[in-house]
């Protein structure tokens, strides 16, 4: 029986895989402060990112034990500071207490620096964060950690807002210098323990010579980088200590004896991967051969050439029922192994999977080819399929894979949008006019998991910041295929948009016959989703009628209720009246109506009201809903409601601007009525049952369970609230509410015709103009504010 595997071969694989490359393999990570970079959790559904990369998971960002830092009490070599707590210069020029500790034995890199014809040398990890000067003027500054630096970029240098005696005349002497300019930087072969401060206020200090740099984090509890595959992948510890080691380049050593084998029994994943990983060499030779000429020119008609076919690893599976079978065999694979990787099946003898077929590759997100997508090329093909796709297997899912995505998700990541085509040859065919960021499902419709897999790429938690563009064909089952898009659009916080092409061509035919840039104006032209989808449906009626009318709104606004996301149901009310032709409240009341159709049972829950009869001919008021406090929507509105309830003290008269409006969750709109009518946080301060008084005054139940959990959840600062935290909320959510109204405008603005309407169109011109300028000053406060 195999070995265990030594404790040295671990170890190595731990120092050389790092958790940052392999995590980003799964998430896409942005730098959280401090050294720590986050992304949505790859272990759950989630809208606000929860998953941080930090030094307890063996990412570090740290110094060499003698570089010197800046503190009160002169420049000192961080490894003196280490274990203690010192004065030093934060990012925004003030005198803090940080604690400085050591984070172990790591890899250091040389930067050469210069400054005034000096020059001087820091040592560090090739992850630790700088700022460099940027922008027009260099005004601006980017963080950029140590690898990423490039000779020319200019250090942002930091001076203390108030100046220390204790400091060394030629600290002070250089306050006016403009910053050390980076001349070179290089990986060295110094290996030692290494030091940093954490530093909470800016997550930045000061070195010597006024040079500004990032700071760590402390180190919290988690797993490493071996635990993480083993969790994401399925995978024993063994084969995640192998699926690394094959990652970074280790030879993996094994003690001798007979030691139990902890892993799974069956063919481990690990084989069936290196299984694709020849399958998909060999038909990739095959695509050369006499046999391969129809495949060949398959791709060719739809201009495709040997090297795009070698970029997407395009190949042919030869005719021959057991070719694949007996290369995979002569290459020691089992047929136990090749059975479970749904390369070979088995009938009265073992045969190739896929014969005579042309084959795409389909690999995960870290480009392991994990399936095949085979089409159908000669006509004597016994299987009528067009495609063929590979089986489940223990690591091909198709609900959980998108083709492509190998190859997309740095630009995914980076532009914040994806294109969802259809199939592999549109993938193809946009990433070769410049989308490069399509992806395709396989054999199947997208659906929920397809989201969850896309939206972690993405990073897909910031209102308003991603695209996520649908392409369908324009007959019916692309109209189908938009219907089932729109039912999953809650899934994304991105803008959900669809591009068709008006004559009705995939991204394939049409780069054919019109050439590059035609795909790429397909995906410009693009519409938001929901506005395709209501089109369609409200096209199939004639609307010049009133009958017509009539079903268009009908069927429409049981669209419109449907949507999960209850914050939407009124935009698309009012775009549906403006379709068809009608009012807006009477879309908004029919919208209501399809709402309550389903549910036509609550009747007999009226007759138990003690209410007069006059209140009992009313509709049944609707129960609020409760809200979820993780919902990144509602965020600044739930945390200002915090504040207003836990410190009225300190938040006095700044939120004498606040009005029911600028809260748009229903619940949350109905606690601020109540602290308003309470005599809002003034009259809380001075009242210590205050609080109790505001939830007893609540009607509703979701309100008075909503209100409670509000005066205990705990502010997301670990500090006492001050002005500037409190100012902080109040301000960003006045500019919220300015920018819903600059929206609304804009879009009366848009259905205003100037020429027909010039009077109104200037007066809400005047008053859009107006709004922005409140905005920007709403911004400037806040700003000021932190």
């Amino acid at each position: 029986m195999m070995g265990r595997i030594r404790d040295d071969s671990i170890a190595e694989v731990r120092e050389k895989a790092r958790i940052d490359e392999i995590v980003s393999e799964h998430v896409t990570l942005r730098n959280a402060g401090g050294g720590s970079m986050k992304g949505l959790c790859p272990f759950h559904d989630e809208k606000s990112p929860s998953f941080q990369v930090t030094p307890s998971r063996g990412f570090y960002h740290c110094l060499a034990g003698e570089t010197r830092v800046l503190t009160w009490d002169g420049v000192r070599p961080i490894s003196e500071l280490a274990g203690e707590t010192h004065k030093i210069l934060g990012k925004h020029g003030d005198w803090i207490d940080a604690p400085f500790k050591s984070y172990g034995v790591q890899r250091l890199h040389k930067i050469v620096l210069t400054r005034n014809r000096q020059t001087k040398e820091i040592f560090a990890t090739d992850g630790h964060r700088w700022f460099v000067r940027s922008g027009a003027g260099l005004k601006n500054h980017k963080e950029v950690v140590t690898v990423d630096l490039k000779a020319g970029d200019r250090l942002l240098s930091k001076y203390p807002r108030h100046a220390n005696p204790l400091l060394p005349v030629e600290a002070d002497n250089n306050y006016a210098s403009r910053g050390w300019v980076v001349q070179s930087v290089e990986a060295t072969d110094r290996v030692e323990e290494v030091f940093c401060a954490e530093v909470e206020d800016g997550h930045a200090f000061t070195l010597e010579d006024n040079i500004l740099t990032g700071n760590c984090f402390g180190c919290g509890e988690g797993g490493d980088v071996i635990s993480f595959v083993m969790k994401v992948d399925a995978l024993s510890f063994g084969e995640a200590v192998e699926r690394l080691a094959d990652k970074v380049g280790v030879q993996l050593r094994r003690e001798d004896g007979d030691i139990r084998d902890d892993r799974p029994k069956g063919p481990s994943k690990s084989r069936l991967i290196e299984a694709h990983k020849e399958a998909q060499l060999y038909y990739a030779e095959q695509l050369e051969t006499a046999d391969a000429l129809t495949a060949r020119q398959f791709l060719s008609e739809r201009g495709f050439d040997q090297s795009v076919a070698e970029h997407f690893g395009i190949g042919f599976a030869p005719r021959e029922g057991e070719a694949l079978f007996k290369h995979l065999r002569a290459k020691a694979f089992s047929q136990e192994e090749l059975v479970a990787a749904g390369l070979v099946a088995v009938g009265r003898s073992a045969y190739d999977r896929f014969r005579g077929r042309l084959l795409w590759p389909i690999r995960d997100a870290t480009g392991d080819t994990i399936g095949f997508g085979a089409r159908r090329i000669f006509e004597d093909d016994r299987i009528e399929a067009k495609y063929l796709n590979t089986s489940e297997t223990a690591i091909y899912k198709k609900s959980h894979v998108l083709y492509g995505l190998d190859l997309a998700r740095r630009d995914i990541a980076r532009s914040s949008q994806a294109v969802i085509v259809e199939g592999y040859t549109d993938v193809m065919a946009c990433h070769l006019a410049g989308v490069t960021t399509a992806v395709a499902t396989c054999g199947t419709a997208f659906g929920d998991d397809h989201s969850r897999v896309l939206r972690r790429f993405l990073n897909d938690h910031e209102e308003f910041r991603g695209e996520v563009i649908f392409t369908f064909d324009g007959d019916s089952a692309g109209q189908k295929a938009a219907l089932k898009a729109f039912g999953g659009d809650q899934n994304f916080v991105s803008q959900t948009y669809v591009a068709v092409e008006p004559s009705g061509m995939d991204p394939c035919d049409l780069r054919i016959k019109e050439g590059d840039a035609a795909v790429r104006e397909l995906v410009a032209r693009r519409v938001p989703l929901y506005r395709f989808v209501l089109a369609n449906v409200v096209s199939k009626y004639d609307l010049d009628r009133a009958d017509g009318r009539v079903d268009a709104l009908r069927e429409a606004a049981r669209l419109v209720s449907s949507i999960r996301d209850k914050s939407k149901v009124d935009a698309f009310s009012r775009e549906l009246a403006g379709m068809i032709g009608i009012d807006i409240e009477e879309a908004r009341r029919e919208v209501r109506r399809a709402a309550n159709r389903p549910a036509s049972k609550p009747e007999p829950q009226r007759s138990t009201s003690a209410a007069p009869p006059a209140e009992e001919a009313k509709p049944a008021v609707r129960a609020l809903p409760v809200p979820d406090p993780r919902d990144p929507r509602f965020a600044l509105e739930r945390e200002t409601l915090k504040l207003v309830l836990q410190h009225p003290m300190a938040i006095g008269r700044t939120t004498n601007e606040i009005g029911g409006n600028d809260f748009t969750h229903p619940t949350y709109r109905a606690v601020w009525e109540l602290v308003a009518a309470a005599g809002g946080p003034v009259k809380g301060a001075s009242d210590p049952s205050w609080g109790s008084r505001v939830r007893e005054s609540a009607t509703d139940p979701t309100v008075a369970s909503t209100v409670s959990a509000l005066g205990v959840e705990p502010l997301r600062t670990a500090k006492q609230p001050d002005a500037s935290y409190v100012a902080l909320h109040v301000f960003k959510l006045l500019e919220l509410t300015a920018m819903r109204r600059i929206a609304d405008l804009k879009s009366k603005l848009q259905r205003t015709n100037p020429v027909e309407h010039p009077t109104e169109y200037n007066r809400m011109f005047g008053e859009l103009a107006a709004l922005e300028q409140h905005r920007r000053t709403l911004r400037e406060r806040t700003v000021s504010a932190q």
